[in-house]
């Protein structure tokens, strides 16, 4: 403001007035440039009085009535001067203030113009014309405005920062940059220009510069209030915490009732995890400042982390109404809703939270991942590379997509999103975490491994790295602390379904740990409500399902829903049913979840089903649903329960009235939306009904089948070359096979036929069905020609115009063939020698995946070979990291690791033929061997079971249901050490031995156990009583008695 009173010269007064005149005026000054504005004014008018045309004395009057906000009484003044000398620039200046005052912009610019024109280098004009410009808008002017200033002067400092704040403001930030360096460099104690500098720092991403400037301008000016503040919001977003909070009470020192630094603080509390000082400080902001929505709003994400969740959705709430459009709150306020289950209530938020601010990357992510949850993937991926658009460097949402593209099964990008918010920020624990996930489902354990351990170490508490982590080394036999992991396990477990939260442990692995019965059922139960989420979200009607049969003609409809048409143990198991079920009486559909794998396994299914629809192409479960609605199913069968590639939301819309779970999941549902769970008594007697959510539907012998007799029909029939030891011919040293096995045979000389005793009651060794019939080719040129070929690894050989191949080379010789989906024609060969294993050896085997067995188990194996002491272990690298392990720990329980023989996983008709080898297959209690039970029970070898004692699950009893139905009680074990006595006395009785192995061989022909015609027959029988108990109106019941079909041998 322009208050010059110099230039008095004219008066014609004597020198005594002149003096004083002139003391009165400089005291008048002095007066303003001090604020005391009310004796500057009185002392003005005495001067005014003295000499009205005093053009220095109305400045002033103008100065001083302006600073006092009397802006008529300014503009008064400055008019008067402007009549006294109309080239007077700083009266055009003063003038212009006023109007910029009354908001009048264009006019005040119009007259600091007029002033710059009358005098070019006056500074104070550029300055006040700087100041409007920017208020009218006009960003360039206001620059050049400054520029012209600095023309005049350049060595002022203050205009210079000015001019610097102004291209910061434009984005001009390395001229902003060089505007305070200069500022510095001609003043530098200007502690503001330092201040500025830090914020220029600041948003160039360059934290520390920016800290280290904020911090030199506090030490130049100890009382610069937006220094500290501006210092405590760097180091808060550094995470220096300490730093911030001194310079934020550094502040509020200087300004205690600075509500926004209240609030900055609190931030900063909350995010060192002292909520309760957070919510305080919070609360201390809004009572300073009680319209403070971002208070509000970060109150309730302190209340929200307390626990106190009702309170801070009123604190969301207020927020919002205090601002409807407060975004942050409004995103805030959706998570909770989606905490509780609104689910649509949550996605509404999210939407106009974007509505507000469509540039909000975090709504966006997580209205992503309420969209994932919804089974709505397109939208939710659209909504992912929305966020990461918008926020480059936004690691959550690169995992979140990461989750979303690894539920689509694109695993590659599902990698690259996960490997890339690692790299934005690489103590991201959650990351971490979901790249162990693909390592894992990979089958890459020791990376899977490496990165859960990295997540535990950047957030110790953790549950589902944890429980990750612990199935891992599950995998792969690490025991380290073994039982301190299952303890803590087992809490994490309790912990979390007592908050209702979804636990940590799949229900696939629950099996594997010490949890009560009660806990797998409300894992499981979880999981089921998960999937009633999901398809609550699509709104549909409930369907309208038939009643009787008369839209099928009579024919009851069953679909059987999996994604395992395929080379998948499932189909190995199942594949031929769906073409066994009378025609006349059932219809057949069957629904793929995956695409075709292009093996015979699959083109089987499709040809025998009476209708095969591939719903892996439709991936909106509403419409899968309908398309099984449309087909009028009547009886709905699950296959996959809770494993890879299951969608069991289809089943939650319920599509067919009658639902039921059977044999690809071992274990309950949990789902209310399951009626049925096929199993048989001894697999889930009814004294255990409370385990399953499920009623219970017996099978008459077992709820387990193989299509093994469909398979592999080369196996019915077996001969050995002689090899004697301690005068016993042993069936399982160099064993032969085929389809034309006894034309071969008849082209051989001396040939002999033994027979075998198949129990202890038997005088004479029968031979029923030809099962006890045991060929021996002596030592001949035959038999030289094969050992020959085996011991040189040749592929095959000719052998009387009769082909004979080696047994490892199967691949090679019959790709087909060699995973199961052709019958291998050739005579095969499968010895000892091939696999390492001792020929005069009792050789025990199990083939399961390493998983299956804990310390328990593998203690029990060392005590039998310790019992049995010319005994060995076969075991499978399944995986192979799992075997130095195994190794190591039965090395500490005192048995050599030279007793453990490990071989690679192999090709299927290699893996069951090659189970002949051994003399007794030993079962994992804790987890039995289910399809590969079967497997080593179709090779002729005799598995030792023991269904669990008190933790005993399904899962666990599966192999006792095998052997009860192929006739061997005697192998089923109900103890530790009767197992172990039962497995002691096969390897020490060779007459026993060769019995019951007589009786293996012969039952897998005679018993159900293997054949799919009489099973299917049965089954029928117990989809025929599922549905008349449905027809007459009655809830599901147990259906726990079953007339059986009379037993007929497989074609």
């Amino acid at each position: 403001m322009a208050s010059s009173v110099g230039n008095v010269a004219d008066s014609t007064e004597p020198t005594k007035r002149m003096l004083s005149f002139q003391g009165l005026a400089e005291l008048a000054h002095r007066e303003y440039q001090s604020g005391d504005f009310e004796a500057a004014e009185r002392h003005c008018m005495q001067l005014w009085r003295q000499e009205p045309d005093n053009t220095g004395v109305l400045l002033l009057l103008s100065s001083i009535h302006f600073q006092c906000r009397r802006l008529d009484r300014s503009a008064h003044f400055s008019t008067l001067a402007i009549k006294q000398n109309p080239m007077l620039a700083e009266a055009y200046s003063n003038l212009g203030n006023v109007y910029k005052e009354r908001g009048q912009l264009q006019e005040a610019i119009e007259h600091y113009r007029h002033a710059l024109r009358l005098k070019p280098d006056f500074i104070d004009g550029y300055i006040n014309l700087a100041a409007a410009l920017v208020a009218a808008g006009d960003m360039e002017g206001a620059v050049q405005a400054y520029v012209s200033a600095l023309q005049y002067n350049p060595d002022l400092y203050c205009v210079r920062s000015d001019l610097g704040n102004l291209l910061k403001a434009l984005g001009r930030l390395e001229e902003a940059k060089a505007c305070y360096l200069k500022a510095i460099e001609t003043q530098p104690n200007f502690a503001v220009a330092w201040s500025n500098l830090g914020c220029v720092f600041n948003a160039q991403g360059e934290i520390w510069l920016a800290i280290h400037h904020f911090e030199k301008a506090v030490t130049l000016d100890p009382n610069f209030l937006d220094a500290y503040i501006n210092l405590g919001n760097v180091l808060k977003e550094a995470r220096i915490f300490d730093r911030a909070v001194a310079a934020y009470l550094r502040a509020l020192s200087l300004s205690p009732n600075h509500a926004v630094v209240h609030g900055n603080l609190a931030c900063v509390y909350y995010e060192q995890g002292l909520i309760d000082l957070a919510i305080d400080t919070y609360r201390r902001a809004i009572e300073l400042q009680p319209h403070f929505p971002d208070a509000y709003c970060n109150l309730a994400n302190a209340l929200k982390e307390k626990g106190n969740v009702s309170e801070a959705e009123e604190c969301y709430n207020t927020a919002l109404r205090l601002c409807p459009t407060h975004a942050d709150s409004l995103n805030n306020l959706a998570n909770i809703k989606r905490e509780q289950g609104n689910i649509e209530e949550a996605v509404q938020l999210y939407r106009k939270a974007l509505e507000v601010f469509p540039e909000f990357a975090a709504a966006h992510s997580n209205l992503a991942s309420v969209l994932q949850q919804q089974g709505k993937l397109q939208e939710a991926l659209m909504h992912y590379k929305e966020a990461i658009r918008i926020s480059p460097t936004f690691a959550d949402a690169y995992s979140n997509m990461g989750n979303t593209l690894k539920e689509m099964q694109d695993v590659q990008g599902a990698l690259q999103c996960y490997t890339r918010a690692i790299q934005i920020n690489p103590a991201f624990a959650d990351a971490h975490s979901n790249l162990a996930s693909i390592h894992k489902d990979s089958g890459n354990i020791p990376e899977a491994i490496a990165s859960y351990r990295t997540a535990l170490k950047l957030k110790p508490d953790f549950p589902d790295a944890y429980c990750n982590l612990a199935h891992c080394l599950q995998i792969v036999c690490d025991w380290t602390d073994y039982d301190e992991r299952m303890k803590k396990l087992v809490s994490i477990v309790a912990d979390q379904l007592e908050k209702n939260r979804l636990p940590s442990v799949h229900p696939h692995h629950s099996m594997l740990y010490p949890l009560s019965h009660g806990f797998r059922k409300a894992i499981a139960e979880r999981h089921g409500n998960l999937c009633l989420d999901k398809i609550n979200a699509l709104h549909k009607p409930a369907y309208e399902h038939p009643k009787d049969l008369k839209a099928s003609g009579g024919r009851l409809r069953i679909g059987y829903v999996s994604s395992d048409f395929g080379n998948h143990p499932t189909s190995h198991l199942m594949q031929s049913i769906p073409g066994m079920h009378n025609p006349e009486k059932f219809e057949v559909f069957c629904y793929a979840l995956s695409p075709d794998d292009g093996t015979n396994f699959r083109v089987k299914v499709v040809a025998e089903a009476h209708h095969f629809t591939d719903l892996s192409q439709v991936p909106c479960n509403g419409k899968a649903a309908d398309r099984i609605h449309q087909d009028g199913v009547h009886i709905l069968v699950n296959m996959n329960g809770y494993t890879k590639g299951a969608r069991n939301e289809l089943f939650a819309l319920r599509p067919a009235p009658v639902q039921a779970m059977w044999l690809g999941y071992p274990g309950t549902s949990g789902a209310a939306f399951m009626d049925y769970i096929i199993s048989d008594k001894e697999t889930s007697p009814v004294e255990v009904a409370e385990q399953y959510s499920e009623k219970l539907a017996y099978m008459p012998h077992t709820f387990f089948i193989g299509d093994h007799a469909n398979m592999f029909p080369h196996l019915k029939k077996k001969a050995v070359i002689d090899f004697k030891s301690n005068g016993h011919i042993f069936d399982n040293r160099i064993v032969l096979n085929g389809i034309d096995l006894k034309a071969f045979l008849d082209s051989l000389p001396d040939v002999k036929v033994i027979k075998m005793k198949c129990d202890n009651n038997q005088e004479s060794a029968g031979d029923t069905n030809g099962a006890l019939s045991m060929p021996v080719i002596p030592m001949n040129t035959a038999a030289e020609a094969i050992i020959n070929m085996i011991n040189q690894g040749q592929i095959q050989v000719t052998i009387n115009n009769f082909t004979v191949s080696n047994g490892l080379a199967t691949t090679q010789i019959n790709n087909k063939a060699a995973t199961g989906e052709e019958v291998l024609r050739t005579v095969v060969v499968t010895t000892r020698s091939q696999y390492g294993l001792p020929e005069d050896s009792i050789v025990y085997c199990n083939f399961n995946q390493l998983y299956k067995i804990d310390p328990p188990t593998l203690q029990m194996w060392a005590n039998i070979l310790k019992r049995v002491p010319n005994s060995v272990l076969w075991l499978l690298r399944f995986p192979a990291v799992g075997e130095p392990n195994i190794q190591q720990y039965a090395q500490n329980m005192g048995l050599p690791a030279s007793r453990i023989i490990f071989s690679p996983v192999a090709p299927k008709e290699e893996h069951v033929r090659r189970g002949q080898l051994a003399d007794v297959c030993l079962d994992t209690p804790l987890c039995n061997g289910h399809t590969t039970g079967m497997d080593v029970l179709w090779a002729g070898t005799p598995m030792v079971t023991m269904p669990g004692e008190e933790g005993e699950t399904l899962a666990s009893r599966v192999a006792a249901s095998q052997l009860g139905c192929l006739g061997c009680p005697e192998l089923i074990a109900q103890s530790r050490q009767e197992y172990e006595d039962i497995a002691v006395k096969l390897g020490s009785d060779m007459e026993y031995l060769k019995m019951i192995r007589a009786r293996v061989w012969k039952q897998r022909i005679c018993s159900p156990l293997f054949n799919t015609k009489q099973y299917t027959m049965d089954l029928e029988k117990l989809y025929l009583q599922m549905w008349e108990h449905h027809s007459n109106g009655n809830k599901p019941d147990h259906l726990v008695k079953l007339h059986t079909v009379e037993t007929s041998e497989n074609a």
